[in-house]
């Protein structure tokens, strides 16, 4: 069993990276989609507007897929899709054909987040112990990936059609192979009343609203930093091109380091430093007329932001008795930030301009600081011990 969960656990590692790969490849090209298309900031809003309702959408459903398949299956049929999905956005003519296919791609990347999220919860319930920090780091390694192999595709004149369909043809059969490997999902015995479980006390609604304005941020760098910097900060396109990379290796080094800082800080105190110095940093990056400090600030965004999303997920989950609904609910809260957050910012930048829409994100961060100011000053259980409790009944041995 010990050679397996290491099978485990370095797949659902390397899907996370995958994902990361294929988000980030198609997020870090977004100034090469205007150009190709000839279209304004509002109507790329339009095309992250289809693909976040998509993967809302996608979402909003899979509790039932995945009760009845199971993370594993929905991995093998959905990562080799999304892929495919990535191709159309790639090769799409037009405006509408790519609203179209930044739907499919949507959803399909849904279905894949929900899914390598319970196979990463399967593994981390299986070793004992907390894992999903380094899960999501896979995340950010991908992502950082996609914009450094942006930077070069774009260094060598490489098309934004060329790019998005090289990642797509390596990412497909990467991703059925990855799904060979997982554990099956633990299973968990629902409770009789279903009123009970729908009730969850107002501190799991607080971590949500948390997370949304984590999320928000991290979308509104994700999908807009590339545009703010090339045509508000006058960055050549290649350097624009770093800013997510810079940005993604920030959260990374932060999501290594953040649960010890967590274990001699406390998440409260560790989520209200980190949305005021979110906020103080993208002031910094939004007000400043220089590429080098703008470009720059992003790896300080990426330290101050990355761990506030995984401990409201992580505390939503030690405030009830039985995790999973709670974990639900913040989580859902919190991709709604991911996906609308981007559309929120391209149509403020058509009301008014990139630069007074970004500013959003300086609001976002003074509000999660407010927000954590309200959470219990004492944490109910470590997420290891939440683990142990989980895991108790068949206790496995695994590798350090």
């Amino acid at each position: 069993m010990t050679r397996d969960l290491r099978t485990a656990r370095s797949r659902a590692i390397l899907t996370f990276v995958l994902a990361g790969l294929m988000c980030g490849t198609f997020t870090v090209r977004i100034p090469a989609l205007t150009d190709r298309l000839g279209i304004s900031e509002a109507s790329v809003a339009l095309v992250l507007l289809a693909w976040g309702v998509g993967a809302l959408v996608t979402m909003q459903s899979m509790r039932g897929v995945m009760a009845r398949a199971g993370s594993r299956a929905v991995l093998r049929a959905c990562a080799p899709l999304c892929a495919a999905s990535l191709l159309g956005v790639a090769l799409a003519p037009s405006l509408p054909s790519m609203v179209v296919v930044a739907a499919l791609f949507g959803m399909f990347f849904g279905a894949v987040d929900v899914a390598m999220n319970a196979q990463g919860s399967a593994v981390e319930r299986a070793y004992g112990r907390p894992l999903m920090n380094g899960m999501h780091a896979g995340w950010c390694v991908g992502a950082m990936s996609a914009g450094l192999l942006g930077t070069v595709a774009i260094s060598f004149g490489v098309s934004f059609t060329a790019n998005l369909a090289a990642i797509a043809l390596v990412s497909a059969p990467g991703a059925y192979w990855l799904s060979r490997g997982f554990l099956p999902d633990p299973v968990f015995v629902e409770p009789a009343s279903g009123g009970a479980r729908r009730r969850m006390p107002p501190v799991v609604y607080l971590l949500g609203a948390i997370a949304f304005g984590a999320f928000m941020v991290e979308g509104a760098v994700a999908d807009w930093n590339g545009l703010f910097l090339r045509d508000t900060v006058a960055a050549p396109e290649a350097v624009a091109a770093l800013g997510y990379p810079i940005f993604e290796g920030g959260m990374l080094i932060a999501r290594l380091t953040g649960d010890r800082l967590r274990t001699r800080v406390g998440a409260r105190r560790l989520i209200i430093a980190s949305g005021l110095g979110t906020a103080l940093t993208f002031t910094l990056v939004i007000t400043t007329s220089s590429p080098v400090v703008a470009v720059g600030g992003m790896i300080l965004i990426g330290l101050t932001v990355a761990t506030v999303s995984p401990m409201a997920i992580s505390l939503a989950g030690t405030a009830t008795g039985n995790p999973g609904p709670a974990i639900a609910q913040t989580g859902a809260m919190g991709y709604a930030g991911l996906l609308l957050g981007p559309v929120v910012i391209g149509f403020l930048s058509h009301a008014a301009t990139l630069r007074v829409a970004l500013g959003v994100a300086v609001v976002l961060g003074v509000l999660i600081s407010v927000a954590a100011y309200f959470l219990p000053r004492r944490e109910s259980r470590t997420a290891g011990a939440e683990i142990h409790r989980l895991t108790e009944r068949e206790p496995l041995k695994a590798a350090a």
